[in-house]
Parts: structure tokens; sequence; C-alpha cells
């Protein structure tokens, strides 16, 4: 990737995986995580998207979602959901529908961050600046 600081917007699965399993990143993600001159950015797209697993059953925190968001946002920051991005999203070209997907990729573009993520379809996007899970 170009120079320094890098500006990485962490894909949902990302965010969980660095504080959950960290074991399942990359070892190159992961000293770019770890690198304190990153900036590390979070959509609060993301935050819904825990939300929506942990009520499905599919992640078990053992926590509160409140408590397991407070810790887990607080090195990061935090992505705004403006018009501009939403608007975005409809110039996002995709392989498939995923609404969150949309939200990520337009959230990077409009402010210009490097998404971070293991998804293999975002992976084959050319309008987006990516950071794959290696």
């Amino acid at each position: 990737m170009g120079g320094w600081p890098l500006k990485l917007l962490l894909d949902t699965h990302i965010w969980i995986w660095s504080q959950a399993s960290p074991e399942k990143l990359g070892k190159g993600l992961r000293r770019l995580l770890e690198d304190s001159k990153n900036e590390l950015w979070l959509s609060p797209i993301s935050i819904w998207e825990l939300l929506l697993l942990v009520q499905k059953g599919r992640i078990v925190l053992g926590c509160s979602v409140r408590e397991w968001v407070d810790k887990a946002v607080a090195p990061l920051k935090e992505a705004p959901l403006t018009a501009e991005i939403v608007l975005e999203t409809g110039r996002v070209s995709m392989p498939q529908g995923d609404p969150a997907d949309r939200f990520l990729v337009a959230t990077a573009r409009v402010l210009g961050l490097a998404l971070a993520t293991a998804d293999r379809q975002l992976l084959t996007l050319k309008a987006v600046s990516l950071v794959p899970n290696r």
C-alpha cells in the first residue's frame, strides 16, 4: 500500500476477528492493524451487522452488545454515515447485493479509506482501494 499513515476501514468481519479471533487475520494485515501510525476506521453499519449477528445467534459475545462494542470501538475512528455516503451507494457496482457491503464500499470511497477485507467478492472490485486479509 502507498504512503503512511494508512487509513483503513475495517470490514465487519475484520473488526470482529481483530477483537475475538485475531488468529483469523493474516500476518500482513495484523501488522497494519497493530501499527500505531495507521488510522483504523469503523462504520456504524458494522455495529449494526454485529447486532444482527448476535440477535440471530450467530455470534455469542459473553457480555452485552453495548459493553462489547464500547470496548471494541475505543481505539477506532468512527466513520460518519452521511447523505453523501448514502448517495454513493447508488453508484457502487458490486457482484452481490449485500446492502452493508455497499455502505462500506461507499464509505471507503467518499472518505478516501482503504477497505480491509477477506471477502472474495469485495476483493474483485476495482473502484475502491482494498487491503486483503493476508
